[in-house]
């Protein structure tokens, strides 16, 4: 009589066992991107809701903190913020972070030494919603990095930031696409060219490298670039007086606007992109002028309303997934 073989089928489940679970975990909301996507705006947004008030902040430190002090206590605190959820697993991916060196320098030199430290020098000599609309250009940026690196933005999303950026130019502008800038107007453009490739190169993150260690790391290396900056402000300019109008506002900045938001926008862009997530990003003057409106008592008039209807038109179009 024959011997029957029972061994199974080199694919065939084992006879008792728990069917492996599909690639996407049985849920049709990953299968077709739309979750990703959902998750992804809403960090967008919460981002550049937060960073809206650092340019509210930096603005109200302008005559009390020198922007390189500004600058450096942001970071520490954001360091010490961090710390106590990162340091260990940054710890344990030590031998990793030593493999990407020029990277990390990078982005720590581009997203933390550099584009805050323009930022609050712009400060100096131009108001909190001038920033936020200029800043308002870095998405542009974000998208041509993208389109050179192979990426097709399509046509929609193509318009929507055509139609988000007319709106901040007429914003700028006062109703004309004339735009008179000012040395603190030029030194937010070099913030803005900061920010946008610092955007573009956490598409090249790579992947063995977590959240919350790149983001430890970056703010270490950045804060320890600053360092010698730091030390000739101090010797040059005199350091600035602790007190509630001073330290509340650093807390602000230190926890809130690079802590929480630096981490919610890099991961925006790992699950969106740059591109996208760039178009949200152009909410930054409509949040900045309505915090003026709210805590400054500017006026908003019949303009702003236009180009806060372009703007938000241009990030609902520019947004959204193709059909």
């Amino acid at each position: 009589m024959a011997v029957l073989d029972r061994t199974p089928a080199p694919n065939a489940p084992t006879p008792g066992a728990t069917p492996p679970a599909a690639p996407d975990g049985g849920r049709k909301a990953r299968s077709d991107g739309t979750r990703p996507l959902g998750a992804g705006l809403a960090l967008a947004a919460l981002a550049t809701v937060v960073w809206s008030g650092s340019f509210v902040t930096s603005r109200a430190l302008h005559d009390a903190v020198p922007p390189v002090q500004h600058a450096f206590w942001r970071w520490l605190i954001a360091i010490a913020a961090v710390a106590p959820f990162a340091a260990g697993q940054t710890w344990r991916q030590r031998n990793v972070l030593r493999r990407h060196p020029r990277f990390l320098l990078l982005a720590a030199l581009l997203g933390v030494t550099v584009y805050n430290t323009l930022v609050n020098q712009a400060a100096m000599t131009t108001g909190a919603g001038n920033m936020g609309m200029i800043m308002a250009a870095s998405p542009v940026l974000m998208a041509v990095y993208e389109r050179i690196g192979g990426t097709r933005l399509g046509a929609r999303r193509v318009t929507g930031m055509l139609v988000a950026c007319a709106g901040v130019l007429l914003l700028v502008g006062g109703g004309s696409l004339a735009v008179d800038l000012t040395a603190g107007d030029l030194w937010i453009i070099a913030a803005a060219l900061s920010f946008g490739s610092y955007s573009a190169l956490l598409k090249r993150k790579p992947a063995e490298i977590g959240q919350l260690p790149f983001l430890f790391a970056t703010f270490v290396l950045g804060a320890l670039m600053l360092l010698p900056a730091y030390a000739v402000s101090h010797a040059v300019q005199g350091g600035f007086e602790p007190a509630v109008g001073t330290v509340a506002p650093l807390l602000y900045v230190g926890v809130v606007s690079s802590a929480v938001a630096f981490f919610a926008w890099n991961k925006a862009i790992s699950l969106i992109g740059a591109a996208r997530a760039g178009v949200v990003y152009y909410l930054q003057p409509v949040c900045v002028a309505l915090l003026s409106f709210a805590l400054l008592g500017e006026a908003m008039g019949w303009l702003q309303g236009l180009c806060m209807g372009l703007i938000l038109g241009g990030v609902v179009l520019g947004a959204a997934r193709a059909k």
